[in-house]
């Protein structure tokens, strides 16, 4: 399989944004990716603050044989693990404004920790099951008084109904004497 290290487009109309994606090379632009290598939003005000790359796992991608396109080797060479840009990078997101800053920030930090299964460690199924047979009974237990509440509650509606006809019949009755 040849992969390619691509932009896959994503945002809204007049408001794009991309991610650094390791993709095969059949899929389509926006299609299934193999692994997520960091994000390019050109509408950052600050040219330097734009792209936010995982430099050790694009530098694994490459070492693997993986092709960047033109844009991302662009990219890469910039804003890489040992990019020309770093320290304009770094001084970029620090005239950004307090809010998209602190974005960035959480951003790293939640790349930083993300952890890629080991494909030789094959993951115990027997666990998430035994995790998801307590949930399905508990949900089971809440719909059935759900159920009960509904069938009750025709009940008390006629109930509610009924005295009041008998009031009415009862009214006639009285002015009749009255006359």
């Amino acid at each position: 399989m040849a992969v390619k290290i691509r932009l896959k487009k994503m945002g809204r109309t007049h408001r794009p944004f991309f991610r650094v994606c390791a993709m095969d090379v059949r899929s389509p632009r926006d299609g299934r990716v193999i692994e997520e290598l960091g994000t390019y939003d050109p509408m950052v005000p600050e040219t330097d603050a734009r792209a936010i790359l995982k430099g050790e796992r694009i530098d694994y991608w490459l070492s693997v044989g993986a092709q960047p396109t033109a844009k991302v080797g662009t990219l890469i060479k910039k804003y890489g693990t040992s990019g020309t840009h770093l320290d304009a990078q770094n001084e970029a997101i620090s005239r950004l404004s307090d809010r998209r800053a602190k974005a960035i920030e959480q951003a790293r930090t939640a790349v930083a920790s993300v952890k890629m299964p080991d494909p030789a460690k094959p993951e115990e199924e027997a666990k998430p099951a035994d995790d998801a047979a307590p949930a399905a009974e508990g949900d089971a237990a809440e719909a059935k008084p759900e159920e009960g509440a509904k069938a009750e509650a025709p009940a008390e509606e006629a109930k509610a109904e009924a005295p009041a006809e008998e009031k009415k019949e009862e009214a006639p009755a009285e002015e009749k004497p009255a006359e």
